[in-house]
């Protein structure tokens, strides 16, 4: 059985925007921009956010900071690094920004988070810490309220 011209191609850039996927979750820390990653990955940068949103339901900036803010999560909560050094450390270069999409993400500052989680999450093996407290997008987030039948 053969597939169809758009099959292929269509299987063609799902392999593409995993192998983009990948190299956000293993370059996050470093600058990447949607026109380099869309080069890389042989497509315009406006098909690659089009396809990217299509695949993974978000564009593949909104991917990276998320990426970002969880691994900012997570050193806040060791409680070493101070919100600035966390902000660089992730590849954020404005504390502005970080702060802004933190709080948006997490529903607290990072100092909030920082200074709560530290003690809230002593004991905890890391990778139940990580689990407990990932992000969670307000479109996402659970309502307290029970189904409508």
């Amino acid at each position: 059985m053969t597939s169809s011209p758009a099959e292929t191609q269509h299987l063609r850039d799902l392999a593409r925007l995993r192998r983009v996927r990948d190299r956000i979750d293993r370059e996050y820390a470093q600058p990447l921009d949607v026109e380099a990653l869309a080069r890389d990955a042989h497509m315009s940068a406006g098909h690659l956010s089009r396809q990217f949103r299509l695949a993974y339901g978000e564009s593949p900036y909104s991917y990276l900071m998320t990426r970002r803010i969880e691994r900012a999560m997570t050193l806040l909560r060791r409680g070493d690094l101070s919100v600035t050094e966390v902000c660089f450390t992730v590849g954020c270069s404005s504390l502005g920004t970080f702060s802004t999409r933190f709080t948006e993400l997490v529903g607290m500052s990072p100092s909030a988070y920082r200074r709560e989680q530290t003690s809230a999450t002593a004991g905890i093996p890391s990778c139940e810490a990580k689990k407990v407290t990932r992000p969670v997008r307000n479109r996402e987030a659970r309502t307290s309220a029970s189904p409508v039948a």
